[in-house]
């Protein structure tokens, strides 16, 4: 499983000459362009991913479904995440984030299904599961796999969400570059 941190991110984020703030309208441009679909299946995050894809102008031919999922009883219910799953990992684990990512692509028949559980804080984090720890699951036609973001103990919880959020849609992008290999 990859693991990034907030270095990492912005890192991403400058080396491929993207502005953080701005990365829902380069995903809404490439979703267009390639005829792909994306959901979201999010907890730590509230919305947030969905709210910025919405934001853009455009996006409702790209986004159809968005699930909050914070209960555990909404990710078992309503995205297919297995009881045992949570019952003995968590919901803050990539076993969880990849199997809400499944269950939001089976919902929605996306091309391109993404997911965040994570601890925002400021309370709720333990030494194995600190605050900034978000899982990040991704499902395509071909895979699915979990991304581990390591934000920061120390920073706010707008923050955290924030560059959750940015993470979810550069991979979203990412994934979508995929079709056709290049930007």
């Amino acid at each position: 499983m990859i693991t990034l941190t907030e270095k990492d991110i912005v890192e991403l984020f400058e080396k491929n000459g993207i502005e953080l703030g701005k990365i829902e309208e380069t995903v809404v441009e490439k979703l267009k362009e390639k005829k792909l679909k994306v959901a979201t299946a999010e907890s730590c995050t509230g919305g947030l991913i969905s709210e910025r894809i919405t934001r853009v102008s455009g996006s409702s031919a790209v986004f159809d479904c968005g699930v909050c999922s914070y209960a555990n009883e909404i990710k078992e219910k309503v995205l297919g995440v297995r009881h045992d799953t949570l019952s003995i990992l968590g919901a803050v684990s990539a076993e969880t984030a990849i199997q809400m990512a499944e269950g939001v692509k089976k919902l929605s028949g996306a091309d391109i299904a993404v997911s965040t559980t994570g601890i925002a804080g400021p309370t709720g984090g333990t030494v194995q599961k600190p605050v900034g720890l978000v899982f990040m699951g991704v499902c395509t036609e071909t895979e699915a796999y979990a991304i581990k973001l390591l934000l920061g103990e120390e920073n706010t919880r707008d923050y955290i969400r924030a560059m959750a959020s940015s993470a979810a849609l550069f991979t979203v992008l990412s994934e979508a570059v995929k079709f056709n290999d290049e930007w």
